[in-house]
């Protein structure tokens, strides 16, 4: 049994045989969140991976069924952290992952410099704006905007958890993508892995996968696009096997 508080719901995730809290009152995990979770490489037998802005641990979950690496997730929100604390319990996977609260600027301190093989972040998009623009949901607001973190703060903290040879991961927005490759540059991650996604062959692409190796030498390669929807509005092939294990 899990613990459920006001109006948080217990979901299945996916093709995963886990399940997750989760609330509509707070940011609930999208389709983004699962692409990274698939694009990311990471080691299959050991290692220690770190997700940054964790949200209520969707991206740890979703690689505990990749890896059987220790697998660290940071949220500096209190509900989402409990959230994903409890998610944990009740699949049974404290053993492997274990959350942390607080604030991904001051993590390095807490856990170390210098000794993770992977780093994946799903950070907030967007530069902070006017206080009237702001969502005044909190819980909506610190995840899509840039008012605890910024990119750059990622991509510092990103370089200092890593080793030496270290992958980092992040799915963010295509407007971004320069500001993204010059972080990543400033702090020593070289892009190694792009990846378009589009909602349809027709529209632009409205989400970027990137990984990137600490210390790695230049060579970027552009992976075939990402095209989540047909014409009828139904999930391609590639996504349904992301989503629900079909083939």
């Amino acid at each position: 049994m899990v613990e459920l508080n006001g109006d948080e719901r217990l979901d299945y995730l996916l093709a995963e045989n886990l399940r997750i809290i989760q609330s509509p009152s707070v940011f609930s995990f999208s389709l983004d969140a699962v692409l990274l979770s698939r694009f990311v490489n990471v080691p299959i037998q050991k290692g220690k991976i770190v997700d940054l802005c964790s949200g209520n641990g969707v991206i740890p979950l979703l690689l505990s069924t990749r890896t059987k690496g220790a697998i660290t997730g940071v949220e500096i929100q209190e509900r989402l952290y409990d959230m994903a604390q409890r998610s944990m319990d009740y699949n049974g996977v404290t053993s492997q992952i274990e959350m942390i609260h607080g604030d991904i600027k001051e993590i390095p301190k807490q856990i170390g410099y210098s000794k993770y093989d992977v780093v994946t972040c799903n950070p907030p998009y967007f530069p902070t704006p006017s206080i009237e623009e702001i969502n005044k949901n909190e819980h909506f607001a610190i995840a899509r905007h840039e008012i605890m973190c910024n990119l750059e703060d990622v991509m510092r903290v990103s370089s200092q958890l890593l080793r030496q040879g270290g992958k980092a991961a992040f799915v963010h927005r295509p407007g971004r993508l320069m500001d993204i490759l010059h972080f990543m540059r400033m702090y020593r991650i070289e892009p190694k892995r792009l990846q378009f996604v589009y909602p349809k062959s027709s529209k632009e692409a409205n989400t970027i996968l990137i990984e990137g190796i600490k210390d790695g030498n230049p060579d970027l390669k552009i992976l075939p696009p990402l095209v989540v929807y047909n014409d009828q509005n139904e999930y391609n092939p590639e996504i349904r096997r992301i989503l629900y294990g079909e083939e």
